[in-house]
């Protein structure tokens, strides 16, 4: 989308005015003006108007898509022309970034796109099942509706990946906690102790030997050391952005001690959530299986999806598919699905399922903050105790030895 400056005369007034508007070309922008009642006189394409700065520094949350789909799901919803509704929003749309994007959906419109292909050329902020859920909308006349299926979506998702974000956050500080006790004492307790055995002329005992190695190390090859980890650290990103290390932390994933339990469910929970919100909309069962499949970001569990798509396009019932898929698929899914093929209502079955997974996961999640905090607590004290006394026994063994 391109942006451009223009000089028009306004049919009504008779007055020239000048501003800016985005279109795909100077054709199509002229094309707009006209539609607003403007007879375009000059239209120039703006070079270097920023635009790439702030999608440099911008970012736009889920918080940020929340709240602009669930305005633009109130406007549309009180009778607003759609190319009204989303003027009106960007104005109140604080995120910059997220204001320059609605701008050109709002011109994509206004040049006789659907919404549905105004949002798709954004693809890194809206994503398949967003996409997913406007087209159901626009096919059904229940656009407003539509939209706040998708700020509900949003909003669960967020707020699950939120907690375990929360739970894995303290642990990682306590180990930098940790990580930075080591640091001070090799680097400014253990040279003195090392210091004073040589004053003596007393040999250090073993474990202080160890210590004061690792200090000579650290001081002599520190820009080895970070050097290493700056290497490693970069090929192991770059490891993970391949088709085998994305498969590799899936399954990690899926199996790392505590945590993988939790992930399984934040998986189901994904996938059943987002199943249900397509449904109800109206999106056919193929189509919902391929976009859930995307949607919980973990190749293996998407694998498992597809193969049960496949299996439905056959002739299967989905309960059946997902039944072979035990290794992922846990057993409540295709449990509650069956009940839903039984029922007629695969998709209120799909939210029921979600919401026992959520609700495991939040208490799961409380539970391992709580067990946690003292576990930590007596790792650090271990650490710290044991370098401390590694360094405070000699010096007892030395004034002992001096007093005698």
């Amino acid at each position: 989308m391109k942006k451009f400056t223009y000089e028009a005369r306004d049919q009504a007034t008779n007055k020239t005015v000048k501003a800016d508007i985005q279109a795909e070309s100077e054709n199509a922008a002229a094309k707009l003006l006209m539609k607003q009642g403007y007879t375009p006189l000059s239209i120039k394409e703006q070079i270097g108007d920023g635009t790439l700065l702030s999608r440099l520094t911008g970012r736009v949350t889920t918080k940020d898509k929340v709240v602009f789909t669930r305005q633009l799901a109130t406007l549309i919803g009180a009778g607003l022309p759609l190319s009204q509704s989303l003027h009106t929003v960007i104005g109140q749309t604080e995120n910059k970034q997220l204001q320059s994007i609605i701008e050109e959906i709002a011109a994509s419109v206004e040049g006789g796109s659907s919404l549905t292909d105004a949002f798709s050329k954004h693809p890194k902020v809206f994503d398949d099942v967003f996409l997913a859920l406007i087209s159901a909308g626009e096919l059904s006349g229940t656009l407003d509706d539509a939209l706040r299926r998708i700020a509900a979506q949003q909003e669960k998702d967020a707020a699950t990946m939120s907690k375990i974000r929360g739970a894995l956050t303290y642990p990682v500080i306590v180990l930098f906690v940790i990580f930075g006790v080591i640091i001070f004492m090799l680097l400014s307790v253990v040279p003195q102790v090392e210091k004073l055995y040589d004053d003596l002329g007393e040999t250090l005992p073993f474990l202080t030997q160890i210590m004061v190695g690792a200090t000579s190390i650290v001081i002599s090859f520190w820009w080895l050391i970070l050097l290493i980890m700056g290497i490693g650290g970069y090929f192991l990103y770059q490891y993970a952005q391949t088709e085998s290390g994305i498969r590799t932390m899936a399954q990690l994933k899926l199996n790392v001690p505590i945590f993988g339990k939790m992930f399984r469910k934040l998986y189901m929970a994904r996938f059943t959530r987002t199943g249900q919100t397509l449904l109800a909309t109206g999106v056919s069962m193929l189509d919902m299986l391929h976009i859930s499949a995307k949607a919980v970001n973990n190749t293996i569990v998407a694998e498992s999806i597809e193969r049960a798509a496949d299996k439905v396009q056959s002739g299967k019932a989905l309960s059946v598919a997902l039944e072979v898929e035990d290794e992922v698929m846990m057993p409540l899914v295709p449990q509650m699905i069956k009940i839903g093929e039984q029922s007629g209502k695969i998709d209120e079955m799909m939210g029921k399922t979600a919401q026992v997974f959520e609700d495991e996961l939040d208490e799961q999640i409380r539970t391992l903050s709580t067990a946690i905090e003292p576990i930590l607590m007596v790792v650090l004290a271990v650490v710290a105790g044991g370098m401390v006394g590694a360094i405070l026994f000699p010096i007892y063994s030395l004034v002992g030895g001096i007093n005698m």
